[in-house]
């Protein structure tokens, strides 16, 4: 797959480093194997890289001090676009296939007639509160803890978040962020552990997750989402730029 390809011939920006570190923790997870009850495994950062690399290196940029982080992509949002938490990738590049589809989760790319519920309702927020894009993306990036989506669990998730683990670190060295904000309680969680353990003193926060799973973001996630970042000073970042 044409990614691979690439490592050692990304360059040492802010967006490079995020870059390689993202392709490094590919060529780890291609070593790794899942049973039975996983049939179907999605990385967008395989056949979605075209858009995902051109977003990347447009919007990850020196000076951003706040890390929204997911857990992995949802399927009519990043596994369509290559895109996390929206369709937002008109214009980067072409989106391929996995190698093998499950036929009730096609891949159609930009032209996928469903949208991410969660993925809405946070950039929804962010383009009320700054609509020009890139004054959000001038103080922060958001990125997923794992890249792939599995149409099941297994035991093998702690092997694979171990290695995710490790990629976040790289990460979060790369951008020289001060904080790291998950969206929902296990990000979040995640989050504190693995860079507590990677020795990386950067603060860890979260944030209510959208999911319309979540009955309290049903009621009002907006609001619930503002009064944090308020808490935490991030609003004020946005709408003083």
């Amino acid at each position: 797959n044409p990614p691979l390809f690439e490592l050692g011939n990304i360059d040492g920006t802010v967006s490079g480093r995020f870059l390689q570190a993202e392709l490094e923790l590919n060529l780890h997870l291609r070593g790794l194997t899942f049973s039975e009850p996983v049939r179907f495994i999605y990385n967008p950062l395989e056949y979605a890289w075209a858009p995902h690399r051109c977003f990347v290196e447009t919007y990850c940029r020196p000076g951003q001090s706040v890390l929204f982080l997911g857990m992995n992509p949802g399927p009519f949002g990043m596994a369509q676009t290559g895109v996390i938490r929206g369709r937002v990738a008109e214009g980067l590049g072409e989106v391929g296939h996995p190698t093998e589809e499950h036929p009730k989760r096609r891949i159609t790319g930009l032209s996928c007639p469903q949208s991410e519920v969660s993925g809405a309702r946070f950039w929804g927020f962010f383009r009320k509160l700054c609509p020009d894009p890139f004054v959000f993306f001038r103080h922060c990036f958001v990125h997923n803890l794992c890249p792939l989506m599995f149409m099941a669990s297994t035991g093998e998730r702690d092997v694979l978040l171990a290695k995710c683990d490790i990629a976040l670190g790289q990460v979060v060295n790369a951008l020289g962020v001060s904080m790291v904000i998950g969206v929902g309680r296990v990000a979040e969680q995640r989050a504190r552990k693995a860079l507590s353990a990677a020795g990386i003193n950067v603060r860890v926060e979260g944030i209510m997750h959208p999911s319309p799973r979540n009955p309290a973001a049903n009621r009002g996630w907006e609001a619930v989402a503002r009064k944090k970042l308020e808490e935490l000073g991030v609003i004020s970042l946005l709408t003083n730029s």
